[in-house]
């Protein structure tokens, strides 16, 4: 008798020993679930650059002046030079920048002169020159002075490029000089004049107005003219 009774406690432990073996087997946990991957929109890489959140053509003044302003400001001491064949011009309290004009790839040179500011830029799409024009036409000739806007110009000379080009205004950037204030962007550059709230955005694929601006028709002896 005890010895059959040691015989089935033996197989009842056995058995409860299997019993648990296979719980534990069966109760492993299983290899966790993969996290959600990031979306490209929130993962670590750096975005594309792009013109989104540029003021679009008839923006109010006040939101491109607001635009302009958010950029990095720079500087202005390292752009009172110009430089031509390796001789470099003093500007005294001039200003000279290139910045991107948009694709592809093309730049806009711009110097100031008396307040006002000139810029030359290849157009995609060049205007004509004024009907009955005499004179070397440079369509991507563009004067701003606050007051007024023009695109487009009789010029036999290189006017105030004699000095050569100035100092790279990368894309972000914001420089002010004098009552002025210009942005860089990919797209092209932004720039208010404050003491009449006027702006521009000048770049390849054309040149918008903002603020007092307004069209002046017919254009004296430029492809156009605006006026506040």
């Amino acid at each position: 008798m005890r010895l059959a009774a040691v015989i089935a406690m033996s197989a009842l432990v056995a058995a409860c020993s299997q019993s648990v073996g296979g719980q534990a087997e069966s109760s492993q946990p299983s290899e966790p679930a993969p996290t959600t991957t990031p979306s490209p929109a929130t993962g670590s890489a750096s975005p594309a650059p792009s013109a989104a959140g540029t003021p679009a053509a008839g923006a109010p003044v006040g939101d491109v002046i607001g635009w302009i302003e958010a950029g990095t400001p720079v500087d202005a001491g390292g752009f009172h030079v110009a430089f031509r064949d390796g001789v470099t011009t003093q500007l005294g309290d001039e200003i000279a920048f290139v910045a991107p004009s948009g694709p592809p790839h093309s730049t806009t040179q711009c110097i100031s002169a008396a307040g006002a500011l000139t810029c030359l830029l290849d157009l995609a799409s060049p205007p004509p020159p004024p009907a009955q024009a005499e004179g070397m036409w440079k369509p991507g000739w563009i004067e701003f002075s606050g007051t007024s806007l023009s695109v487009g110009a009789l010029r036999g000379d290189p006017g105030p490029f004699a000095a050569g080009t100035g100092t790279e205004l990368a894309p972000g950037q914001s420089l002010a000089f004098g009552e002025n204030r210009c942005r860089s962007d990919g797209s092209g550059l932004y720039c208010v004049n404050y003491a009449h709230r006027a702006a521009v955005r000048i770049a390849a694929d054309g040149v918008s107005p903002f603020g007092c601006l307004a069209e002046v028709t017919p254009p004296p002896e430029s492809a156009a003219l605006f006026s506040c």
